[in-house]
């Protein structure tokens, strides 16, 4: 029997289109650049043209005199005026011990230009074409310095250094596991298996690009910054603390976010100098990047190069692991850079195996470069590329099924909870159901069928699996929300989280009327601004499984707030009231009074909830995800011809917007897999893929069609909701399982070894090339 009750259509597990999608869709998106204030000017940035240099002199006389221009800012001009660069957490060592090294990042470069693309001049004009005009005129002499772009290179001795304290280069190093106890299970291995593997430096790309409209009331002398930014509040407390000023004086607000993927996790030197030209001039001051100068400055992710090896015994079980990373993190390594490869990745590299022996060696190392920071998984699809690639190459030298191996060193649903070698707990997941349930779905046994049809039409065929875990939560596990009820019938939620594409505001009203029972239509729900409240914000695939958490504790607490007010009014025991889909009425009675008439009738009109909830830690989404390719030898390219997934995303609020995470998530997997490389020129740091016509991106016609098994038979033991995080879901497992399959096809066509060496992007030429 259908469910028709409020809960019943608009409730958890339905799939409910997202409320946000009528606006976007009829263009009454408020994105950041679509605001406007009265008189405004607009900013422009010189970028450095030089991967490293020193900067001898900026002569900006002859653009001061050009028409409109209103002020132009220096590295030197904000030293002067005490407004200092990007902190870096003290957290990190070097090999030798000592602190970690780098750089701290400048507002504008001061004295040096360490990558291309850096911003070295800001100029403020009455209109944007005079800003862009006026930056021409700008002079800047520079005495270029030696180049390192590669890890080969700036890791090789001599090398020039980007840092001076940073020698070798070599900016911090965690170790993690027991190298010795590693050191005897490799000595009595009967097979170990050894990869070198590259997880190429990507681009963002996000639609919208990053974008500050900044503001100054001289009266209450106060700052408001709008940008497009996951973590409002991270932004807020930065800008504090580089421009000195107490919380209270800057205001953060964030609208519509076109995309953020982790991009728009921190604070960037572009939002510092609109913000300080704002608080200099007096008037509004925006900045509108081109696409461009996302490519050369907004922080790129990935770019970690590996040495990886597997020592097993004669069944093929897994007796120790062992790791030595090189992660690149650009000239400027930033305290997210740093630890997502050297301890956030680490956390989930034994993955949903039971692999107790590591010996990880994993150090950041300072190019000549844009600095890397949060992608989409950060840290941890390239951990789990790195396990999934070395098992599908250890089964094929055992002759076992890829899927056998993984059965033989998978984690058992009785060792639950489960710490792994990182310390790490996982508080549930049965593994081996997932991968049994994308096996079926996959049909795994049939493919030598589809094998021969493919090789009948002259195409290679091959299969690739990937089974993982992922950790979700942004290490913050608190957040507030507020909850209002008002008399005009309208219930608004306060969360410090933030939409950006994901299709939150759905999931969270969704929670609402789990609890409220009422229309969705009634539920208003808010984020962005850091005058309602603060967070942590997005990122980590943390929103629903704290923020919902939050948002759901806070609206039970509404409900028995007003309980406890229509008792009043009813003149009846509190115990006596029940509420249920927008009344409270007393129990075997027909005296009620509506949950927004009640609040009606309070001081405020209104019930009004400001809450603060805590989980009990992260979350550990896992899957299986399945692949098979053809490819032409005739020209290498590749097709994805079959993408099916099964995945333990614990209790679904919304099964459509899962879906939709997944697919979106995949592809960005899929685009590392066989395509996306952010290049720069070994010698002179020039970047070669800095458009849309250079740079590939994944279109929709990369792949046929997905098919996701939801298993929610798994709920999360550390959060109420039983939720996990979903958002990166696929771009973990979809790497590997390109990649995979791309190497069996060319195992199958006799090239096994070439099938271990390949390196990703798997381009046409290169898989070509490997046929050959």
């Amino acid at each position: 029997m259908t469910d028709q009750s409020t809960i019943g259509r608009f409730g958890s597990g339905r799939e409910v289109r997202r409320i946000e999608d009528a606006g976007l869709l009829a263009g009454a998106g408020r994105f950041t650049d679509d605001f406007s204030l009265p008189r405004q000017t607009y900013l422009s940035f010189l970028r450095s043209p030089h991967a490293h240099a020193r900067i001898v002199s900026i002569d900006t006389a002859a653009a001061l005199a050009m028409p409109g221009v209103i002020a132009i800012l220096t590295g030197a001009d904000l030293v002067a005026a005490g407004v200092r660069p990007l902190p870096v957490a003290p957290i990190f060592q070097r090999p030798d011990g000592s602190p970690g090294a780098t750089p701290l990042r400048p507002a504008l470069a001061h004295e040096v230009v360490r990558f291309v693309g850096e911003a070295v001049v800001a100029l403020v004009a009455e209109t944007a074409e005079q800003a862009k005009d006026a930056l021409e005129a700008v002079m800047v002499e520079y005495d270029e310095r030696p180049v390192v772009t590669e890890l080969t290179q700036a890791t090789a001795e001599g090398a020039p250094l980007v840092w001076p304290a940073a020698t070798g280069n070599i900016a911090a190093q965690m170790k993690h596991g027991d190298a010795a106890a590693s050191d005897a299970a490799f000595a009595k291995a009967a097979h170990v298996v050894t990869l070198d593997l590259v997880n190429q430096r990507l681009v963002p790309a996000s639609m919208e690009p990053r974008t500050a409209l900044a503001s100054y009331d001289a009266e209450s002398d106060r700052l408001t910054l709008r940008l497009s930014s996951q973590m409002p509040s991270g932004a807020r407390d930065t800008l504090c603390e580089v421009l000195g000023l107490p919380t209270e004086k800057i205001r953060v607000v964030v609208g519509d976010v076109g995309g953020g993927f982790g991009m728009k996790t921190g604070l960037y030197p572009e939002d510092i100098v609109v913000a300080y030209a704002a608080r200099q001039t007096g008037r509004p001051v925006k900045w509108t990047p081109a696409r461009i100068e996302e490519f050369l400055s907004a922080t790129h992710g990935r770019d970690v190069e590996t040495h990886a090896e597997l020592a097993l015994d004669a069944d093929g079980k897994v007796l120790a692991y062992r790791i030595r990373s090189f992660a690149n993190v650009g000239a400027y390594g930033g305290t997210t850079g740093i630890i997502i490869q050297l301890m956030i990745g680490p956390w989930v590299s034994t993955s949903i195996y039971d692999i107790r022996t590591i010996d990880f060696d994993l150090q950041a190392v300072l190019t000549n470069t844009a600095p890397t920071a949060a992608y989409r998984g950060a840290g941890r699809p390239e951990a789990i590329y790195i396990i999934e690639r070395l098992f599908d190459v250890a089964a094929r030298k055992l002759g076992l099924d890829p899927a056998e191996i993984r059965r033989r060193n998978l984690i058992q649903p009785e060792q639950m909870p489960y710490t792994n070698a990182m310390g790490q707990v996982y508080d549930s997941g049965k593994f081996g159901s997932i991968i049994d349930q994308a096996l079926t779905r996959a049909k795994w046994d049939d493919f030598a069928s589809r094998e021969a049809e493919s090789r009948a039409r002259g195409k290679l065929r091959g299969r690739g699996l990937a089974s993982f875990l992922e950790w979700t939560g942004g290490n913050v596990f608190e957040e507030r929300v507020t909850v209002s009820v008002s008399g005009d019938g309208e219930i608004e939620v306060y969360a410090s989280t933030m939409p950006m594409g994901q299709g939150i505001a759905t999931s969270y009203a969704q929670l609402v009327v789990d609890v409220f029972g009422v229309e969705i239509e009634r539920i208003r729900i808010v984020q962005g601004d850091t005058d309602r409240g603060s967070g942590f914000g997005s990122a980590g695939s943390r929103s629903l499984f704290t923020a919902g958490s939050a948002i759901h504790h806070a609206s039970e607490t509404a409900v028995a707030n007003g309980r406890d007010l229509a008792a009043e009014v009813l003149e009846a025991a509190a115990a006596d009231i029940e509420y249920a889909e927008g009344v409270f009425r007393i129990a075997g009675t027909d005296r009620a009074i509506g949950l927004f008439e009640l609040a009606e009738r309070q001081p405020e009109r209104r019930i009004y909830v400001d809450a603060t909830s805590k989980v009990n830690g992260p979350s550990w989404p896992n899957g299986c995800h399945i692949t098979e390719v053809e490819v032409d030898p005739d020209t290498g390219a590749v097709e994805i011809v079959s993408y099916v997934s099964a995945n333990d995303v614990g209790r679904v609020v919304n099964p459509m917007i899962v879906r939709g995470q997944l697919d979106g998530g995949a592809v960005q997997g899929i685009g590392q897999a066989l395509g996306e490389h952010m290049l720069y020129e070994r010698e002179s740091g020039q970047v070669m893929t800095a458009s849309m016509m250079d740079y590939f991106m994944p279109r929709a016609d990369i792949i046929r069609d997905f098919v996701h098994v939801l298993d929610q038979s798994t709920p999360c033991r550390n959060n109420p909701l039983g939720v996990k995080g979903v958002g990166e879901l696929g771009t973990i497992g979809a790497t590997p399982a390109v990649v995979n399959a791309v190497a069996d096809a060319l195992a199958r066509a006799g090239h096994a070894d070439r099938a271990a060496e390949i390196q990703m992007p798997l381009t046409p030429v290169k898989v070509w090339e490997a046929l050959r």
